[in-house]
């Protein structure tokens, strides 16, 4: 278990990890791609590297696959989910009702300080060029957005969604589009932001994540027509 193993050095450390620790730690590492589909997660593996009983480690893996990052099968135990195309379009149709309402609530209690915080992301963002890293920016100012709202539990229903979507979507979105439109995108959202424009901005959310399932569609068609029979 390679990808668990590292992923463990790291969260080790931390000696009686609670369930919460547990889960946000191997979240991330799913989230972020580390875990990929499919990996078998054991249990003993993780409750030593995390430095813990498995029963912390039992409990988060249940946590996990009530938010579907995870899926017991029989004779295998824990598995990183997968998913298929259809699923995370409709994640992405989640996404976007999720995010466009933190969104109109943000902008009325965004503040100067925000704005300038969303920028500094935007600029750093600007200045990577590997794409590996584009999807922690690209949440860093997704989130930062959002966080204005003061809304706890949408914030964190937000952070879930995004985790799945991005572990499928980021290397297909980055390689075919590149980050020259998105980021244009983004610092068109903070001037609306900036101006009030809570309609407009919320407009161009959804444009913004709609472009994503466009994208993962074509492709899926691209994939079916190299897959098809020979002619």
């Amino acid at each position: 278990m390679g990808p668990a193993t590292a992923s463990g050095n790291r969260a080790a450390g931390v000696h009686g990890s609670t369930p919460d620790a547990v889960r946000e730690a191997l979240r991330r590492a799913i989230s972020s791609g580390e875990l990929v589909p499919g990996l078998q997660l054991r249990q003993d593996e993780l409750a030593e590297r995390f430095g813990t009983s498995r029963i912390p480690v039992r409990e988060a893996l249940r946590q996990l696959e009530a938010e579907g990052f995870v899926t017991f099968l029989p004779n295998r135990g824990a598995v990183v989910s997968d998913l298929s195309i259809d699923e995370v379009i409709e994640l992405l149709e989640i996404r976007i009702a999720l995010e466009c309402h933190a969104l109109r609530l943000a902008i009325p209690a965004m503040g100067e300080l925000d704005l300038e915080a969303a920028t500094k992301i935007l600029r750093a963002y600007d200045a990577e060029p590997d794409p590996a890293q584009w999807g922690a920016f690209n949440w860093k100012f997704h989130s930062t957005l959002y966080a204005p709202c003061n809304r706890p539990r949408l914030l964190a229903m937000i952070e879930a969604n995004y985790g799945h979507v991005s572990r499928f979507t980021r290397a297909l979105v980055s390689q075919a589009t590149g980050k020259e439109r998105p980021q244009r995108e983004h610092y068109r959202m903070v001037e609306l932001c900036r101006d009030g424009e809570a309609k407009k901005a919320v407009r161009l959310l959804r444009d913004h994540i709609e472009e994503t399932q466009k994208m993962l569609r074509s492709a899926q068609r691209q994939a079916l027509r190299d897959t098809g029979p020979e002619s």
